[in-house]
């Protein structure tokens, strides 16, 4: 059984974890200096509201283009690149605070501003942890990701109040533009192995993602299970303080300790997560999971007892981190290097997504029923979402081989294309058995989605009508760079694993031709 803080005995995981738990304190430390600063402005109830809108909007408009660049660019450099940009940021509005000069649309700009660089750097830095620790330690790094988000969560208003209150909010903006610092500079004590980072152009990257999310199954059913579990347990999160102070009668103190207790409990499910994992498949700790968090909600929505509330709220944390932590270990688990940070991306943005909508529903559902029925609703919903694994578990990634692979030869033509040419047309010639025939069109149904993961547009199997036993693979690619991808970064050693094993039903080796756009 695998401690979760095995990870922290590697040294370059240890000194980074530690640089973005400084940064994620900073961001906390930050929002509550910015609201402190709007509180004297009319409408201060509107103004504070939006500085969280400001820092979390960027997540949900950048996270897709953000994947794109760290996996065309080299990603350290990439990270360093934006942690300057925004100690640059950070610079500028403690300066401005500290002259007086902060108005508040200029406040919410900056903010913004400052949440585009957490939009860049989430999905880099998610990128890189497989390069950190081996895949044995990818659950327990992920469990330490969500540890490091609630512990600055906790740590971080707290801190802010006491600086905002004995030094003002210029404070607070000044440590948080120092903690992008402390995260670039052990950025810059990285010294990353060499990786090939090849620049595609960014509209056929941007698709590339997407069709690699499309057509990987396993993929798909990972944020379909982040949405099913998040998008109803946001009711605790969005209404919690309505809950401290309507129901439990709790002033601003009692609403730190509930919160405490959630982040207390999300350390304790870290603690225990191996244990469970030992004990549980990944499938059934997202049940035991879900159904303990649907046990908090209807629970909160009876209980008036603030030592209650507490109590439960540890295990609410606890399964929100479970859930939460093993869905993006298996992300990463899944993901090959090429596409990780687009995949990774796509991931955040369901997150942040199921997030927001999950706010928004249930504010309008407390206004119209009351707490108590909301939170009950809440409940069933998370439980029904329990009951669906029944029909849609998750589907283990762990064992298959990420590593990339170059199984093809490199194509020897008469006329070599540019890169741009395109489409491309690739047409593959088996010779099959009647006898194998079932077993060959199987096998070609992981082909297929191998086939369009990783570029191909179109795809298609066919009897040809003249030769018995004759099968004729075709797939269509939008450009010559983008076949060229496929022989060189693309491919893993799972897809040529389906290769394989469709090749090895045909009785002749297959045979491969390139067609070319004869209208250029």
């Amino acid at each position: 059984m695998t401690s979760t803080w095995a990870p922290l005995r590697i040294g370059v995981f240890r000194m980074l974890w530690l640089a973005v738990l400084g940064s994620q304190i900073g961001t906390w430390m930050q929002t509550v200096g910015a609201q402190w600063l709007l509180l004297g402005e009319p409408n201060a109830g509107t103004l504070v509201s939006l500085v969280q809108t400001a820092a979390t909007l960027p997540v949900l408009l950048l996270a897709l283009p953000s994947g794109v660049l760290a996996d065309s660019f080299d990603r350290r450099r990439l990270l360093i690149n934006v942690q300057l940009f925004q100690l640059a940021t950070g610079v500028m509005l403690t300066g401005l605070t500290v002259a007086g000069q902060m108005t508040p649309p200029l406040l919410l700009l900056l903010t913004f501003v400052l949440g585009c660089g957490t939009a860049m750097t989430g999905p880099a830095y998610q990128a890189v942890i497989p390069e950190l620790v081996p895949r044995s330690l990818i659950l327990p790094a992920a469990a330490l990701g969500s540890i490091s988000v609630n512990l600055a969560r906790a740590i971080g208003p707290a801190i802010a109040g006491v600086l905002v209150a004995r030094a003002g909010p210029a404070a607070v903006f000044a440590l948080n533009a120092f903690s992008f610092l402390l995260f670039a500079i052990a950025l810059l004590l990285w010294r990353r192995d060499p990786q090939d980072s090849v620049a595609e152009p960014f509209v056929a990257a941007l698709r590339a993602g997407g069709r690699y999310v499309r057509y990987a199954p396993i993929m798909r059913r990972l944020l379909l299970r982040c949405v099913i579990f998040v998008v109803p347990a946001m009711a605790l999160w969005a209404l919690l303080p309505l809950v401290a102070s309507r129901r439990l009668g709790l002033d601003a103190s009692g609403y730190g300790l509930l919160l405490a207790a959630l982040g207390a409990g999300a350390v304790l499910g870290a603690v225990i997560l191996p244990r469970l994992r030992a004990a549980l498949s990944g499938t059934g700790m997202l049940a035991v999971a879900s159904l303990t968090y649907a046990a908090v909600l209807a629970v909160l929505a009876v209980a008036r007892e603030p030592a209650i509330a507490v109590i439960v709220l540890v295990p609410a944390g606890a399964a929100w981190m479970t859930v939460l932590t093993n869905l993006n270990a298996e992300v990463q688990l899944l993901l090959p290097g090429w596409v990780r940070a687009r995949g990774l991306a796509g991931y955040q943005t369901a997150f942040f997504g199921a997030q927001a909508v999950g706010s928004l529903v249930w504010g309008v559902t407390a206004d119209r029923i009351g707490l108590v029925g909301t939170f009950l609703i809440a409940a069933g919903l998370t439980a029904a979402g329990a009951a669906t694994v029944l029909w849609a578990p998750l589907i283990p990634s762990g064992h298959l081989n990420r590593d990339p692979a170059t199984p093809w030869p490199e194509p020897r033509l008469t006329h070599e294309p540019g890169p741009g040419t395109g489409p491309v047309v690739v047409e593959v010639a088996y010779t099959i058995p009647p006898d194998r025939e079932a077993e060959f069109l199987e096998a070609m149904s992981e082909v297929r989605r191998s086939r369009l993961r990783t570029g191909a547009v179109q795809w298609g199997v066919f009897r040809a009508g003249e030769t018995s036993g004759r099968m004729v693979e075709l797939y269509v690619l939008p450009t010559w760079g983008e076949h060229l991808r496929q022989h060189d970064g693309r491919l893993t050693g799972a897809d040529a694993e389906y290769d394989e094993r469709a090749r090895a039903l045909s009785t002749t080796p297959p045979e491969v031709v390139h067609l070319l756009s004869a209208q250029e």
